[in-house]
């Protein structure tokens, strides 16, 4: 392992913690632009984990890491869209990794405690986003909710470490964007929400890498290329 294996994800680490902790509120066109650059940083060292040979998984994931960037420019003016952005990178997520299920039991019973979570979360933020009379929220809230279930469960059960703990991540920054925007104020919302949500983009992303790897294994073992 050389030093410059190292480089980028420092540079990620010292861009974001820069976002998170330097750069003011005000102006906000400069807040954003930091806000991006880790995203821009993480999307590049995503690249740099494509085999060889890159198959469909790797391309869907990479997609995603995209739209999620875009939620990230676009959540800070129109929400609803923001949300939407995230919301199709969530699916290139779950497609990318239920395209790389691999079925244990354990793994497929973590449906039910995400699914406990999702309910009674989503049912206390609900009836929050109701009583404060944003109705017009509701559908697309419950609808990200269920989909970002969908693929943590769906990374858990490609059984691969980096894409596992990337979408528990991810599911704990939004859990506390959601509560500390629509139910009540969480201290140090913001570095706890950006600190979480690069590092599960990070995570993620080098599931390229670990997924390429379990694809090679699996088609050697099979005498098969698996798309």
């Amino acid at each position: 392992m050389t030093l410059k294996k190292y480089v980028l994800p420092l540079l990620i680490l010292i861009m974001g913690l820069l976002y998170i902790f330097i750069i003011p509120s005000e102006p906000v066109s400069i807040k954003i632009l930091f806000k991006l650059i880790p995203m821009w940083l993480i999307i590049f060292y995503a690249f740099r984990q494509f085999p060889t040979q890159a198959k469909s998984t790797h391309w869907i994931l990479f997609l995603g890491l995209i739209f999620c960037m875009f939620g990230d420019f676009l959540i800070q003016w129109w929400f609803v869209y923001g949300l939407a952005a995230f919301l199709i990178g969530h699916l290139f997520y779950l497609t990318g990794f239920f395209k790389n299920w691999s079925f244990s039991i354990i793994r497929f019973a973590m449906i039910i405690p995400i699914a406990v979570y999702a309910f009674i979360f989503s049912k206390r933020l609900l009836a929050s986003i109701i009583q404060d009379g944003n109705s017009e929220l509701f559908f697309p809230v419950l609808a990200y909710v269920i989909i970002i279930s969908l693929m943590a469960w769906s990374a858990i059960m490609t059984g691969d470490k980096w894409a596992m703990i990337g979408s528990i991540l991810f599911v704990i920054s939004d859990s506390i964007l959601s509560w500390n925007m629509f139910v009540s104020d969480i201290p140090y919302s913001n570095a706890l929400i950006m600190s979480t949500y690069y590092t599960a983009q990070f995570f993620i992303a080098s599931s390229i890498r670990t997924l390429s790897s379990k694809d090679t294994l699996s088609s050697t073992k099979y005498g098969v290329v698996k798309s």
